[in-house]
């Protein structure tokens, strides 16, 4: 038993005041297959849910076992995951259903499709026994060069991102599992990502996108997850995570939410360089969290965080009142979703892939370009959300093998020499230049103009957000990549 482990008076309280505080608690935990002990001794303490990342996923039946041992040490466990689709999410390896971001969805704009690839990702959680997913992203895409929104959003326009956040939580909720709308009250008009440093949105109360907040509370949407974010028109001092304002007033009071009220993760920049894991659980909560996660896989995070709270409550810091709600309303959920369905029906496995195809735009439909030599400009995975490694290249090849082409993840040392190595690569093939998000990333424009200078047949391709009048997919998902191949390669 560690020193934070080990009871003290200090920190003794009564057993089911001890258990309220464990149920504001979310925790990572590293492992496939064992339960580590430290989490063992949470979980029987009251902890109140686990997140799950890509370390805990090997395959479907291993993730399974998993979480039948876990909701075996306490059936009132909540099992949770990040699984936006499109290339956020940490299944993978786990065969989840290829579903296209969320962006692409609203270019689309069929709400019934986007229901129709939500219930695929929720009814491959139901079979996997997990019961909560952290997911759909309620941002609005603001600005142009916001870093870590972009294509997460179903849009720029407020009422489009509204009726799709309506489908994807009643598809969600329909298989029993809890969805969560974030990041509250919205990351989409920041210019810098919170898991790095700490984000504001300068702009005035009436210009704020509550609306699809609005619309995911009318929907019956059970979670909400607070934005790492500081939004002076609310409160100039600490970001909505932290504050009274935003958490009770706004959105209990406001917004009239009375689901569970969740932190975005505490090791993140944002808070744990400011305040500190520990301070900022504590905060949040007095604050009007009604969880907290620690997504870090160090249990010790999770129990520095624990003792903080438990001793903000000793102290009368915390109070006690507050717990016990935050609590109740965590039990309400756990009730509701904690334990998986028995029978899962099948879901539309085509929904994706419809979806992606659906949402390929260009200002001019490019002639098909089979043989093509393939150039794939792409910043490196942010190492919070992308965990699939998907490129272009392989999904040209999986409908043109006679094709060729060079992956770039991140920036090169030589930007001329590359250049010179993908001509010489290409000869007289026909090229193809994709980039994401080059505006973000400078470099993919210095090396497309460079290749395009001297090939200026070559087709333009965005994979990301629109750039120019390149051909765009609008996300890197694995069927976002693969509407695009098919359209290269004339396959459709």
């Amino acid at each position: 038993m560690t020193h934070t482990e080990r009871p003290s008076a200090r920190t003794a309280l009564p057993v089911d005041l001890d258990e309220a505080a464990h149920r504001c608690l979310v925790a990572g935990f590293e492992g496939t297959t064992a339960v580590p002990d430290t989490l063992k001794r949470l979980i029987d303490r009251g902890l109140g849910g686990v997140i799950l990342f890509t370390r805990n996923v090997r395959d479907a039946e291993q993730v399974r076992r998993l979480t039948d041992t876990l909701r075996a040490l306490r059936p009132d466990l909540l099992v949770g995951i990040d699984n936006e689709g499109g290339g956020i999410g940490h299944l993978v390896a786990a065969g989840a259903p290829e579903v296209p971001g969320s962006y692409a969805l609203g270019v689309v704009d069929d709400p019934a499709l986007t229901a129709r690839c939500a219930d695929a990702l929720a009814g491959h959680l139901a079979t996997l026994g997990i019961t909560a997913s952290y997911a759909p992203v309620a941002d609005v895409q603001r600005q142009a060069d916001n870093p870590i929104v972009r294509t997460r959003a179903f849009g720029e326009d407020t009422a489009l991102v509204s009726r799709h956040l309506g489908a994807w939580i009643a598809a969600t909720d329909a298989r029993g599992i809890a969805s969560c709308a974030k990041h509250f009250p919205g990351h989409g008009g920041t210019l810098t990502d919170s898991h790095h440093e700490l984000a504001v949105d300068p702009r005035p109360y009436e210009e704020l996108d509550l609306d699809p907040f609005r619309a995911a509370i009318a929907a019956g949407v059970p979670m909400v997850m607070s934005a790492h974010v500081v939004f002076p028109a609310l409160d100039a001092n600490r970001p909505a995570t932290l504050s009274r304002r935003i958490l009770r007033d706004l959105l209990r009071h406001e917004l009239d939410f009375d689901g569970v009220l969740v932190s975005d993760a505490l090791e993140m920049k944002a808070i744990s360089d400011l305040y500190g894991e520990a301070a900022g659980a504590r905060i949040a909560l007095a604050a009007g969290a009604d969880q907290v996660i620690v997504a870090v896989a160090d249990l010790a995070v999770t129990l520095e965080c624990r003792d903080a709270v438990l001793e903000a409550l000793r102290d009368g810091v915390l109070g006690e009142e507050r717990v016990r709600e935050a609590a109740g309303r965590v039990q309400r959920l756990v009730e509701r979703y904690a334990t998986p369905a028995d029978e899962i029906a099948v879901w539309d496995e085509g929904a994706g892939l419809e979806a992606a195809r659906r949402a390929v735009r260009g200002q001019v439909a490019p002639d098909a370009v089979p043989g093509a030599h393939v150039v794939d400009l792409f910043p490196s995975p942010h190492p919070a959300l992308n965990w699939g490694g998907e490129d272009l290249l392989t999904e040209v090849l999986a409908v043109d093998p006679t094709a060729t082409g060079t992956a770039v993840a991140g920036e090169p040392v030589d930007l001329d020499g590359l250049v010179q190595g993908i001509l010489a690569k290409a000869a007289g093939a026909p090229l193809v230049v994709a980039t994401c998000d080059a505006g973000l990333y400078p470099w993919q424009g210095r090396l497309r103009d460079a290749l395009v200078a001297r090939r200026p047949g070559a087709v333009q391709v965005a994979t990301g957000l629109p750039d120019g009048g390149a051909l765009c997919s609008y996300g890197r998902g694995k069927v976002n990549l693969r509407a695009v191949a098919e359209v290269l390669a004339g396959a459709r």
